[in-house]
């Protein structure tokens, strides 16, 4: 059996002594905080980030280096005999095509198996537990990232942006939509379905935007995927900054849907938190691999 090694990026929402305690490794991604470079859980930890942010510091984010990235797959690959790498969606930062690029080297070739299944934060993070499972059960890489693969666009994520000023900055939105949803307030809810994020709904208060998520996760289960119950999926919880706020969210959410247990409640990752800045909260489903029962 082929010893294989599971790697994803910090976008999973793992960290970096959650991913010794895994045995995996986490690619830390790159953000500037006022022009200087840091990496989540190496030189800034996320208080640090959300202090910066309330002093209206100025927030962006990049890609590792490729070198960074190869260097990695050396040193694993001499303890392995296979990587299966899952960065964030393709469709959402250009590190993922750069990955596929680099695996197409010839000393990577059946080695390197990068799995592009267009998922970000916490489903993310289910495709990495997925892949842990599939190599301890005895799949190779190519095995797995079929799988995967297979499964990509069976998730969704809905998520509640507290603030348009970051999404403004990013250039997910115009100015005059920013000036004018401010004005408003607006709490737009966003929707991650493969790799596409869109506008899905706008409300004005919380209880508002935990509402539409909650509707349109049940929408999900009995329209697009066709199982009322949700009994083939997992139910995930993700926020900016405020933990109280998204425990709060994860007993309504089982209370909604009787029989589920919300497996992940995580706070995105820094980089992440770049686009969408603090106050965000986020409901996510992923479909269960058939393969693990």
């Amino acid at each position: 059996m082929k010893k294989v090694a599971v790697i994803t990026d910090s976008n999973s929402g793992i960290t970096q002594s959650e991913a010794k305690k895994l045995g995996i490794h986490v690619v830390p991604m790159p953000f500037f905080v006022n022009g200087d470079t840091f990496y989540e859980d190496i030189s800034m930890s996320q208080d640090e980030f959300y202090g910066y942010l309330a002093q209206g510091a100025d927030v962006m984010t990049s890609q590792p280096a490729p070198d960074t990235l190869m260097k990695l797959w050396d040193s694993v690959l001499e303890c392995y005999d296979e990587i299966v790498y899952i960065p964030m969606s393709s469709g959402l930062s250009s590190s993922c095509g750069t990955a596929m690029m680099l695996s197409y080297e010839e000393k990577y070739e059946n080695k390197v198996f990068v799995v592009d299944n267009q998922r970000i934060s916490v489903t993310q993070r289910r495709s990495v537990m997925d892949a842990i499972e599939l190599a301890q059960n005895g799949y190779d890489g190519k095995q797995i990232q079929e799988i995967l693969l297979r499964e990509k666009f069976e998730s969704s994520i809905y998520i509640m942006v507290d603030t348009l000023s970051y999404l403004k900055k990013g250039g997910r939105i115009t100015p005059a939509a920013a000036a004018i949803g401010t004005v408003l307030r607006i709490k737009p809810v966003l929707q991650i379905q493969g790799e596409k994020l869109d506008a899905y709904a706008k409300v004005k208060t919380l209880k508002a935007a935990k509402s539409t998520m909650i509707k349109a996760i049940r929408h999900d289960f009995e329209e697009r995927f066709h199982d009322p119950d949700g009994d083939n999926f997992y139910m995930h919880v993700a926020y900016t900054a405020d933990d109280t706020e998204a425990q709060a969210f994860r007993k309504e959410l089982e209370t909604e849907f009787p029989g589920h247990e919300v497996d992940f409640v995580d706070p995105l990752s820094l980089s992440v938190s770049c686009h969408i800045g603090p106050g965000a909260l986020a409901v996510a489903i992923s479909k269960k691999v058939p393969e693990l029962g």
